[in-house]
């Protein structure tokens, strides 16, 4: 577990080269045409399973391998021409879940890696779900998805692993520079809470605490026994106003043996679970940033449900 004062620096050399070199794995597993088949496979149950259009059933599966931009381009001519609920969904299906490259960096501070895998593979079925339940069918989608080359894709192995660890670097940089800024800033409002606080007997207030009164009824009604719902309900409050890698960083301590506080095995998958996806409030941003690029005529609707995206990724 990462814990200590040397932290930020093993963060540095183990977490984020591991997220480049996945990026890159997933890059030539796309090439050779591997990652395409079990997308193509997985999607095709999903789709006879749940009944779900095509479109939407291919770009669920996807974000089980990649991140919330990446996996819309296995569908991307389609995503001007879609229902509002296919749209919604492939939005849900890109906040349940976390990109394959970050999954490595979250094991890495050791949270249990079968919690991941099993989450990720868990959020396909689960975001079309409530994705659906959210924002109900009313057309008729279309049901042809015909494959369409891509003129950007790499031209050989050499050159997709090199586009896969260009990518991977990006994300690595902008994991590093995203929790360099928020936990300074989290260190800086505790500061000013802890100084009121102390005018009214509570020194040790913080923003988790804060967070954790108000999301543990949240984190009760999900199964945390009650006397360990306060310390869920931060971390899950933390993952959806901050982000995800912030929530895992600050849940790592509890890990480890010799924790100042142990909990349940119980509370652990469930934190495990409930933090594996990238809902949270900058994450509408993002989803604006990369399907509204992709067909800026579905901008005003990507804006307009993705609050309510959110919440049913998470």
């Amino acid at each position: 577990g990462l814990t200590g004062e040397g932290a930020g620096f093993v963060f540095a050399l183990k977490v984020l080269p591991i997220i480049v070199f996945f990026a890159a794995l997933i890059a030539v597993l796309y090439h050779v045409g591997i990652m395409k088949w079990v997308i193509r496979i997985i999607g095709g149950a999903l789709q006879r399973v749940l009944g779900t259009s095509k479109a939407e059933s291919m770009s669920a599966t996807a974000n089980i391998f990649v991140g919330q931009t990446e996996a819309p381009l296995v569908v991307k001519p389609y995503i001007a021409g879609m229902t509002q609920s296919e749209l919604f969904a492939v939005m849900v299906g890109g906040l349940a879940s976390v990109a394959g490259s970050a999954l490595a960096g979250y094991a890495l501070i050791g949270v249990p890696v079968e919690y991941l895998i099993a989450a990720c593979f868990m959020s396909a079925p689960g975001g079309l779900l409530f994705a659906k339940m959210l924002q109900p069918e009313t057309e008729t989608p279309s049901s042809v998805l015909e494959e369409v080359e891509d003129d950007a894709a790499p031209v050989n192995v050499i050159d997709a692993a090199a586009t896969g660890a260009s990518s991977g670097l990006s994300l690595a940089l902008n994991v590093g520079a995203m929790l360099l800024a928020f936990v300074a800033l989290i260190a800086v409002v505790n500061g000013v809470l802890g100084g009121v606080g102390g005018w009214f007997g509570m020194p040790e207030l913080t923003l988790e605490l804060l967070l954790g009164w108000a999301f543990s009824p949240l984190a009760f009604l999900l199964g945390v026994p009650w006397d360990e719902a306060v310390v869920a309900g931060s971390f899950i409050g933390q993952k959806l106003v901050v982000n995800e890698f912030v929530a895992y960083l600050n849940f790592a301590p509890y890990l480890v043996e010799g924790a100042v506080v142990v909990l349940s095995p119980k509370t652990v998958a469930i934190i495990s679970f409930s933090l594996c996806g990238f809902a949270n409030l900058s994450s509408i941003a993002i989803l604006l940033g990369g399907l509204g690029g992709m067909a800026p005529s579905r901008r005003k609707d990507i804006a307009k449900m993705g609050l309510l995206a959110v919440m049913a990724g998470t």
